[in-house]
């Protein structure tokens, strides 16, 4: 491997170096990049103007709109065009979307104000009183990270960290339903704090992140206060709950099993009527009604059973966020005596986690009630895999140095008895016989929300552990990420809150809704724009060499530099045979590229 001092000190290192492009081939390549930038921008200005011309769709949250949204979008996104021009659309919708979510909110609690990201157009009685839900609030920042501009996330932050949202309750109104009061900030499960740190992997600023770390450990705090088990005895004592609700799962198999399987107040569900009364909102109602209800009124809110779950995803984001606030703490030396307690912080988690959630018999994480819990079965471990099991994989929480002791988990992500399914994927496991995919739940039925979690996590498998991924997992994958595509619909694309995995052919529920990623499937999971703190980055796509002849990717902001990316299968169709070739471009300078499209090209960024 040879190293370049290359003009205007940036230090390439690559697996095939610009040194071994001729200056006639350097032009072939440069004059292929401008044409596709310009068909890039041709295309989303022709895609802007299709979605403001949508009839029936919510009105935007914020100040951008039919009247600006083109030339925002044109300075600010990422441009990406392939020669899929069906995933090519729908990139350019979800940015589009994602504009009409981005609000401008004067706070009157402390008389400042934010850029905030809303998932609902409005102010939800579920939300913050901007209107923003910290529910969705990770994958907001993994996309919206990619923005030139950081004003967004920076102040995003600020609202839910150190603002109002941080210090005032949620309020308790007919959609609460539990009797844990806490502030906006917690009201739903997140991993913002993780979310922070992708989002400063792309744009640094080391005396914004100093001045926001105290913010962001008062934020931990909080978790570790109101959401671990306080029972020093119970199998799952430390680890971290919730309810399946403020998960963002409004109901789940493994709370289901649970609550079959507990005495007293939860005397209410059996297998054979669990349905009528914890199977969508329409039967909570019903609970309510019940005996046990009213003789134990605190173990329901409004029917809703106050019955806390372990789960892998809550634990999974706990681990995130800690891990986060080390490598944060560590960066430039802020505090390596802080950066080294929440890095123990983080193994205690990931220890516990690995030996208590992961069940060798079903080779998944499996979901255990709260050993807390007052009312019902505590240290119940619920047999079913639920797709929340993959989260640990989304964090890196898998031991590099045993990745294959839990490789087998991924079986089921390729199974017709697992997950996969003929419009996409599953949240539980289609072999249970409890599994619906009809009602309003996560015993089944798709949500977007949880794609963008397991398509990352298997990204990340397949790249950081497994290290090279066979054609077979590369089509995998890309066949889920082609699915979401196409189930944004054709004539007029939108993207709502769930889908139908067996049939579905479009999202029911809200639409325009930011509560998935897509924007960050295609730059990081499936092309491989691998983010770091260092002033680099490398790409390892997982995109079948096969699957598309070219792709650019451009107009990436990244440490304060401009970055562009080619790939095409053949550059010279004057020549016999294919010449794939990747090539990247920092500043407008041609500084690396390799013959292969799935091999590891690093990029390093000197200052």
């Amino acid at each position: 491997m040879k190293l370049i001092n290359h003009p205007g000190a940036i230090l390439i290192t690559g697996l095939f170096l610009l040194a071994s492009c001729s200056n006639r081939s350097t032009h072939l390549y440069t004059s292929e990049l401008d044409r596709l930038k310009e068909e890039s921008k041709s295309n989303l200005s022709a895609h802007v103007d299709e979605f403001n011309a949508y009839k029936n769709r919510p009105e935007s949250d914020g100040p951008f709109n039919a009247s600006n949204n083109k030339t925002f979008l044109q300075e600010n996104i990422p441009l990406f065009t392939s020669s899929d021009a069906g995933i090519s659309r729908v990139y350019n919708y979800r940015w589009w979307m994602i504009s009409k979510h981005l609000k401008s909110y004067n706070d009157p609690e402390d008389s400042k104000s934010y850029w905030v990201v809303t998932e609902f157009f409005g102010v939800k009685p579920w939300a913050s009183l901007s209107g923003a839900i910290t529910c969705p609030a990770g994958h907001q920042f993994y996309d919206a990270r990619w923005l030139r501009d950081d004003t967004f996330l920076k102040s995003y932050a600020d609202y839910f960290m150190r603002g109002s949202a941080s210090r005032l309750n949620q309020r308790e109104n007919g959609n609460f339903l539990t009797y844990l009061s806490r502030p906006e900030s917690h009201h739903f499960s997140s991993w913002m704090i993780n979310g922070v740190e992708a989002f400063q992997k792309i744009h640094p600023d080391q005396a914004w992140t100093r001045d926001i770390l105290p913010s962001l450990e008062k934020h931990q705090q909080v978790w570790d206060s109101l959401f671990t088990v306080k029972n020093p005895s119970a199998r799952t004592a430390g680890m971290y709950k919730i309810l399946d609700l403020y998960d963002g799962m409004e109901f789940s198999l493994s709370a289901v099993l649970g609550l079959i399987h507990s005495d007293g107040a939860y005397s209410l569900y059996t297998k054979d009527n669990w349905r009528d009364y914890y199977l969508g909102w329409e039967t909570t109602g019903k609970a309510a009604q019940s005996q046990q209800a009213k003789e134990y009124p605190k173990a329901f809110r409004k029917g809703y059973p106050d019955y806390y779950l372990v789960r892998p995803s809550v634990n999974s984001y706990a681990y995130g966020n800690l891990q986060s606030l080390a490598n944060l703490y560590r960066r430039d030396q802020i505090s390596n005596e802080k950066a080294r307690y929440y890095k123990q912080r983080a193994l205690a988690v990931q220890k516990k986690t690995l030996a208590v959630l992961w069940n060798k018999d079903d080779q998944f994480f499996n979901t255990y009630s709260a050993g807390d819990n007052a009312f019902g079965a505590g240290d119940y471990e619920a047999r079913v895999r639920e797709s929340v099991g993959y989260t640990p994989w989304y964090f890196h929480m898998i031991p590099a140095s045993s990745y294959k002791d839990y490789s087998r988990a991924w079986d089921m992500f390729a199974s017709r008895k697992g997950f996969y399914h003929n419009a996409g994927m599953t949240t539980a496991e289609q072999q249970h016989p409890y599994y619906n995919e009809r009602a309003y739940a996560w015993n089944g039925r798709g949500w977007p929300f949880e794609n963008s979690v397991v398509y990352k996590g298997y990204a990340n498998y397949l790249r950081t552990y497994k290290k090279t991924a066979s054609a077979s997992e590369k089509a995998l994958l890309y066949d889920y990420v082609a699915k979401l595509a196409q189930m944004h619909g054709s004539e007029q694309l939108n993207i709502g809150e769930w889908y139908i995995p067996s049939d579905g052919k479009t999202f029911g529920g809200e639409s325009d809704y930011f509560h998935s990623t897509f924007p960050d499937i295609i730059i990081e999971d499936l092309l491989g724009f691998q983010a770091s703190h260092e002033s680099g980055f490398s790409l390892a796509p997982l995109l079948p060499e096969n699957q598309w002849d070219y792709f650019y990717l451009g107009n990436i902001r990244y440490h304060h530099h401009d970055v562009d990316i080619v790939w095409k299968k053949d550059w010279n169709p004057y020549k016999p045979g294919n010449q794939s070739r990747l090539c990247v471009w920092v500043d407008r300078k041609l500084v690396a590229s390799q013959e292969s499209l799935n091999n590891v090209l690093q990029v390093k960024i000197k200052h």
